[in-house]
C-alpha cells in the first residue's frame, strides 16, 4: 500500500528497502547470544549464567516449550538469595536487542530500585519468557524482571520487551504478567521512561501481591486517593497491560 509500483511490481527502491528489513530481522533472530559482552556492559555486577533446555537455536526455534524451561543441572545450581527482586537478562529471539539494550536497562532500573533487595543478574540462553519462573522460583525472590529480545519486526529488528511477575513459580500464565515492550533508544521508548514504567508496576505489585490482569483490575478498583503514592492515578491510564 502507498509503496508505487512499476507495472505489477514494486518501485526498485521499497523492494529493496523490503528485503533489507527482512535480512535484518532474520539476522537478528539467528545471532548468538554474546555473554561475554553485556558482562563486561554491567560494571562489575555479579552474574549467574542459565542455559534453557533447548540445546541449539535451531531447536529453540521449533520446540518453544523447551526455551521455557532451565536445563536441570543449572536449576539445580541455583539456591535461594537474599533478595527481593531478580533481573533476568535473555536473548529470546533478538539477541541484538538484548546485546543493543539490556545493560543500559540494568543499570536504569537498578538506579530506581534503591529500596530493594535485587539478586545477581541472571543470564539465559536460549530462553522465552516463562523460563523467569522457575528461575525466580529456585532463587526464592518476590518478583521477576526478564528483559528479553522480541520478534524482530521489519522495522524493528533490535526491540526488548520486559516482563515483570509477581511470586515467580513454574506454570504462571502469561495473563499474570505485565508487560513494557519496544524498548529501543531513540525508535521506541528511551531506558528512563521503560525503566520509570517499570518501577511503577513493581511498586504497584510489591504493594498488591500480584501482577498481570488482577493488577490492572485492583488498581482501576482503587478510590483515587488510594492510589500507590507517587502514582498519581496514572496506573489507571499507564502501560500495565500484560
Amino acid at each position: 500500500m502507498a509503496l508505487g509500483r512499476v507495472g505489477q511490481s514494486l518501485p526498485t527502491s521499497p523492494l529493496l528497502a523490503f528485503e533489507l528489513a527482512h535480512a535484518r530481522a532474520r539476522d537478528a533472530v539467528h545471532a548468538a547470544f554474546d555473554p561475554a559482552g553485556v558482562i563486561a556492559a554491567l560494571n562489575g555486577l555479579a552474574t549467574i549464567e542459565v542455559r534453557s533446555r533447548a540445546d541449539d537455536r535451531a531447536t529453540y526455534l521449533q520446540r518453544p516449550d523447551l526455551g521455557r524451561r532451565v536445563r536441570p543441572e543449572d536449576l539445580a545450581a541455583l539456591a535461594p538469595v537474599d533478595a527481593e527482586l531478580a533481573i533476568i537478562v535473555a536473548d529470546g529471539l533478538s539477541a541484538t536487542a538484548v546485546h543493543a539494550h539490556a545493560a543500559a536497562m540494568v543499570h536504569a532500573l537498578r538506579k530506581r530500585l534503591p529500596g530493594w533487595r535485587i539478586a545477581p543478574v541472571v543470564l539465559a540462553h536460549q530462553a522465552r519468557v516463562a523460563l523467569g519462573d522457575e528461575v525466580g522460583a529456585a532463587l526464592s525472590v518476590d518478583a521477576v524482571v526478564l528483559l528479553i529480545g522480541e520478534r524482530p519486526g521489519l522495522s524493528a529488528p533490535d526491540s526488548l520487551g520486559a516482563y515483570v511477575t509477581w511470586a515467580p513459580r513454574a506454570g504462571r500464565r502469561d495473563s499474570e504478567r505485565n508487560c513494557v515492550s519496544n524498548i529501543r533508544p531513540p525508535h521506541g521508548l528511551g531506558y528512563g521512561t521503560a525503566a520509570d514504567e517499570i518501577t511503577r508496576i513493581l511498586a504497584a505489585a510489591r504493594r498488591l501481591r500480584l501482577t498481570g490482569v488482577a493488577l490492572n483490575q485492583a488498581l482501576v478498583a482503587l478510590p483515587p486517593d488510594q492510589v500507590d503514592p507517587g502514582h498519581g492515578g496514572e496506573d489507571r491510564e499507564s502501560g500495565l497491560s500484560t
